[in-house]
């Protein structure tokens, strides 16, 4: 911060204060709004979430988006400008590359094919939700990032519900990246070193599906296509950021009846991507988190069962090289199966504030767009058309409506066959002591290949025949280890018939949780906190352990060789070994790499291709497992740096870099280096990126434990996971003993509300970073006995 700045920041935040405090909704008393059939009450607890109880669905719909726009408006607003590529229009020319990326994209016209497809139940109820959020800006002050910005929102509508979701399932798929760094690597190094960059997936790591699962129940034509595919393209990889869920059966619980912990890792940022709040109409009560702008529960309990969620990483993008031309007085066209055909193009205006309409055309094949414009360093010259199972309108609006009303295990995967978007590894309990896991969603069979490069668009041969059929997606019911553990980690083990993706996190986490899991025998509520905060990465035991048995001579270098001798790989933002170890991996991979990958190096230690869209990549994964797989090997011909260097020459090297960076950084002392020092967390509001604008929005800098290898997950962008700056981590948690799902727990940081007036702005960052939780009210003599406030809206 400037001289200029840190004078002028406090009277800032002082004015921009009182304004926001002039600005703040209603939360009590009795407020008169359209479209009601009967009263709805919000009452808001002392962590600010709002419990909403109605006489019927589609009124407490209504509270619920009246409730999500008091606390969260501005947030709606930008996240369907985001989707819709429209930020442009507020932002200034400064949003204009995002918008260009998301009008190439074009989420917001399958948004619209979306919304002419859905069921008239959930069509009703989405309304009702729309209706609810303008009924508050109609009646309530905007938040002051409208007065800040100089606008004000244009009314909700159904389709802003159905936008922000598919924004969500874009940052949920991520092969298309991956496919470009393959297929750059095989070029830089050829294709057999290349393939010694993505190692078999570690055998000490679990898959989310043991092997000798039985799957007995695959069609003889569906098996017979991927055996197929399977001969034209290699067996698939076997290789392990996301969230991490599991569920274990009361065999293994205190309580006698199952148990799930779900905590849900993304962007760490004010406000949260996680809206917490409880629903209660006849026939429903159901608590847990939605996307803000999303109708009724994405994850979450309703007494009778609870749901929850990790990424599967699912490979549902494919990369097409596609032969472009221009016929005259035709345009575009594309050639396919020998044959030429025209290719629509699609215009975008793009509204740009202050400067006028840029337009955008997108050049669309059979496959899809053209993407090259996403990423032009990346993609090259060759045209790239991408096809998404996304870019096929779906009935995820379906299954959010369906999710909550379920009561038992059987009936929560009868709704799961809605899924549409990219699969997640689902678990779920219920009351009758059942356990299950689904992974759920389209997942392509693919002609040939297994989709993890670019393909040419242009023979026919590399189509899609469908999606691997509901019934033969992995499945497990009551399984008889009695848990199941999911970490993003792989999916499914070496004998399930069908490649579903080579593209996911390490197993560390998944070790981890397994490891805990296994060691006890009565797992209580108690119990599951300690494992979800836990900060013990299994693969930074097993780097320690090799740089922990060095010889060396240095006298500086000696005392941090011993420190990682002694260490049990936690690592705690007090820790000096973590902070070693935190050094050295970046150091170590880049000393290995960097003469044969080059400007690859930052690639493929998880730079993604495009700041905007991906600015980290999966294949920060691969690195890590490459390095842990390297390691045993003393003469592994990746430790030569060009003179016949062996393991520990390099590690000795490593050491000495990272010491040098960590003097630097912390000072001479080793005994006085802490990895959270280095390793901090600021939770950013998108406006906060502005100077005097900071402070007042963001929170932060808080130093902080763990990594992205711990199950207490605070990932940096892998690539230079040295710099410290958390960006992802646990947004929202909640743990559900179904023995008593009234005394579930909770914490949604760093709060419920989006207004940085309110005092539930930023009330629960301490407790997320002590590791404490709040109860997650369920019954209502609860709700009352905790209540903050309480709001009635009348129908006028």
């Amino acid at each position: 911060m400037s001289g200029r700045e840190g004078i002028l920041s406090p009277i800032v935040c002082t004015g921009l204060s009182w304004l926001c405090a002039r600005k703040q909704p209603r939360v009590d008393g009795t407020l008169r709004v359209p479209g009601l059939h009967a009263p709805v009450e919000i009452i808001r607890d002392r962590w600010g979430v709002p419990h909403i109880y109605g006489q019927d669905m589609l009124d407490v719909v209504f509270g619920q988006g009246f409730a999500q726009a008091q606390d969260r408006l501005w947030q709606l607003d930008f996240q369907r400008r985001l989707a819709s590529g429209r930020l442009a229009e507020v932002l200034g020319p400064a949003a204009l590359p995002t918008d260009r990326l998301l009008r190439i994209l074009g989420l917001r016209h399958v948004a619209e094919q979306e919304a002419e497809l859905l069921a008239p139940e959930v069509r009703a109820e989405l309304q009702a939700f729309a209706d609810g959020v303008n009924a508050c800006l109609a009646s309530e002050p905007l938040p002051i990032e409208f007065t800040l910005l100089r606008y004000r929102p244009e009314p909700w509508t159904v389709t802003d519900t159905i936008a922000w979701p598919m924004m969500v399932y874009w940052n949920l798929s991520v092969n298309w990246e991956a496919e470009l760094l393959r297929a750059q690597l095989a070029a830089r190094l050829g294709p057999e070193l290349a393939a010694e960059l993505e190692p078999d997936y570690c055998s000490r790591w679990p898959c989310v599906v043991p092997p000798g699962a039985d799957y007995a129940g695959l069609g003889r034509e569906a098996q017979e296509l991927a055996e197929q595919a399977r001969a034209l393209a290699g067996p698939p990889a076997q290789r392990g950021l996301g969230s991490n869920a599991w569920v274990v059966a009361g065999s293994r619980t205190a309580s006698g009846m199952p148990l799930l912990a779900n905590d849900l890792h993304q962007q760490m940022s004010i406000p949260s991507l996680w809206y917490e709040n409880h629903l209660v109409a006849p026939g429903l009560n159901a608590t847990g988190a939605t996307f803000p702008g999303v109708y009724r529960l994405v994850v979450g309990h309703n007494g009778h069962v609870a749901w929850g969620f990790s990424n599967g990483f699912p490979d549902v993008q494919d990369l097409y090289i596609e032969r472009l031309r221009h016929a005259p007085g035709r345009g575009p066209q594309y050639q396919y199966d020998g044959a030429w055909y025209d290719a629509p193009v699609r215009r975008e205006e793009i509204r740009v504030r202050g400067k006028g309409v840029t337009v955008e055309e997108v050049v669309h094949t059979r496959h899809g767009p053209v993407i090259n414009g996403l990423a032009p360093h990346a993609t090259g010259s060759e045209p790239l058309a991408l096809r998404w199972t996304c870019f096929e309108p779906g009935t995820m609006a379906q299954l959010i409506h369906d999710l909550s009303g379920a009561a038992t295990c059987l009936a929560l995967r009868a709704a799961l066959r809605s899924w549409t978007g990219p699969s997640q590894n689902v678990v779920y309990a219920d009351r009758a002591g059942n356990i299950a896991y689904s992974f759920p969603g389209r997942v392509p069979i693919r002609r040939q290949g297994d989709g993890r490069v670019p393909v040419p668009g242009w023979t026919g041969e590399y189509e899609w025949a469908g999606y691997i059929p509901f019934d033969e997606l992995p499945h497990l019911y009551n399984p008889p280890q009695g848990y199941v553990a999911s970490a993003n980690n792989r999916p499914t083990a070496g004998d399930y018939p069908y490649p579903i993706t080579c593209d996911y996190c390490s197993g560390d986490r998944a070790q981890r949780i397994t490891e805990m899991i296994e060691a006890c025998s009565a797992i209580d509520v108690a119990w599951a906190q300690r494992v979800q905060t836990d900060q013990v990465s299994p693969g930074a035991r097993l780097v320690a352990s090799y740089v922990g048995q060095l010889e060396v001579h240095d006298p500086e270098l000696a005392p941090l060789v011993q420190m990682l001798h002694e260490w049990d790989g936690h690592l705690s933002a007090e820790s000096p070994a973590a902070a070693i170890h935190e050094a050295l991996v970046p150091r170590l991979a880049t000393l290995m790499l960097r003469d044969r990958l080059g400007d690859l190096t930052e690639r493929y230690t998880g730079k993604g291709p495009v700041p905007l869209l991906a600015d980290g990549s999966l294949f920060g994964f691969r690195a890590w497992e490459w390095l842990q797989a390297t390691l045993p090997d003393a003469r592994s011909h990746w430790f030569d740096l060009g003179h016949g260097e062996t393991r520990d020459e390099v590690l000795r090297l490593a050491l000495a870099q990272a010491a040098a960076d960590l003097r630097q950084q912390l000072g001479p002392d080793p005994h006085a280096w802490a990895w959270g020092k280095l390793h901090t967390l600021t939770y950013g509001h998108p406006l906060g990126q502005v100077g005097l604008l900071r402070r007042f929005f963001n929170r932060g800098p808080y130093p902080l434990g763990g990594d992205h290898t711990t199950v207490c997950a605070t990932g940096c962008t892998f690539y230079d996971s040295g710099a410290g700056q958390a960006v992802i981590g646990p947004s929202y948690r909640f743990i559900v003993d179904m023995a008593d799902p009234s005394g579930a727990c909770s914490l949604l940081v760093p709060g419920t509300s989006g207004r940085p007036a309110s005092p539930h702005y930023d009330d629960q960052v301490q407790a997320w970073l002590d590791g404490e939780y709040h109860p997650m009210l369920f019954a209502r003599e609860d709700v009352e006995r905790e209540a903050e406030s309480r709001l009635v809206l009348v129908a006028e």
